[in-house]
């Protein structure tokens, strides 16, 4: 804590980011097992007329292409600016929606928070409770997360002992506290506060089976290429992420950034799994690389 000078609590809570896709792709897949969502249906099935744009059309886009990251859709943070403040799902995928599609649906791979809205927004509509809810019933309180949870609208704060989180901008500009902030723009792409330990047991979980069904697990980690986001042979299934580990094998896990934190982690298939958190998002390529050898190297050992 750069005001008081005192230390970062042990496994504190911190907001996970795009950890949080993983949390949605597993709520998605369970619904495909239960037969209430399929893989290669289209978006405009669960939400009619919706999702319109410019060489955009959900009459074309699959929920697997949502969840892979191959829809083609605009990437709705990529205009947000600096604008803090609550934003409802609608409006986040209203923004994208303003802005031509990258490609055609399947034929390319491009990151984009706007997929993981509308599956959020399709959980919604399939079970007619709110995404967070579904999250918790399915996911939290089945396998024993403690310190997990998806703020509600408005909430700013963090819960539990937290590190502080520290924004800088510019690269050489001062360090600001920014540990307080309305995560509703991150929302089903990116809201969710848990800790290192949590996610541990998360990762590890769903890799055990203890989430989904043999046949959706296997549809998850099915991948194609990612490297422009995720490194080098790194690559992306229905919201999971391989990477090869220096000694042999992979890791499965996804990784976030938000303002204030940057998480990397990973589990293997022999039940190893570490998470490190670093207390300001990293916007550089090496550091983010950097935390990813710290991972690596603990699941090494």
């Amino acid at each position: 804590d750069l005001a008081t000078g005192s230390k970062v609590p042990r496994d504190g809570q911190v907001r996970i980011g795009s950890n949080t896709k993983t949390f949605v792709a597993v709520v998605v897949l369970q619904l495909v097992g239960e037969g209430r969502i399929g893989l290669d249906t289209m978006v405009d099935t669960y939400l009619p007329e919706l999702v319109r744009g410019e060489g955009i059309d959900g009459r074309r886009i699959t929920v697997r292409e949502l969840l892979q990251q191959t829809s083609g859709l605009p990437n709705y943070s990529d205009y947000l600016g600096d604008d803090v403040r609550y934003y409802s799902p609608r409006e986040l995928l209203d923004t994208a929606l303003q802005h031509p599609a990258e490609f055609d649906p399947g034929t390319s791979w491009k990151y984009s928070n706007t997929n993981y809205v509308l599956a959020g927004l399709i959980v919604q509509k399939v079970t007619g409770r709110p995404l967070a809810e579904e999250i918790d019933r399915r996911i939290i309180k089945r396998i024993g997360l403690r310190h997990t949870y998806f703020p509600a609208p408005g909430d700013a704060s963090i819960r539990e002992p937290h590190p502080h989180g520290y924004y800088r901008e510019p690269a050489d500009g001062p360090l600001r506290d920014i540990t307080e902030i309305d995560p509703s723009w991150g929302w089903a792409a990116g809201q969710m506060v848990s800790t290192n330990s949590d996610l541990n047991r998360f990762f590890g979980a769903l890799l055990a089976g203890h989430l989904l069904p043999s046949a959706q697990l296997a549809q998850m980690r099915s991948t194609v290429p990612a490297e422009a986001t995720f490194g080098p042979a790194a690559r992306y299934g229905l919201g999971l992420v391989s990477r090869p580990l220096p000694c042999g094998g992979l890791s499965w896990g996804h990784g976030g950034s938000f303002p204030g934190y940057e998480t990397r982690g990973g589990a293997t298939d022999d039940g190893r799994a570490t998470t490190v958190a670093v207390t300001m998002q990293l916007t550089d390529e090496a550091g983010r690389r950097n935390l990813e050898r710290a991972v690596d190297t603990a699941l090494c050992r």
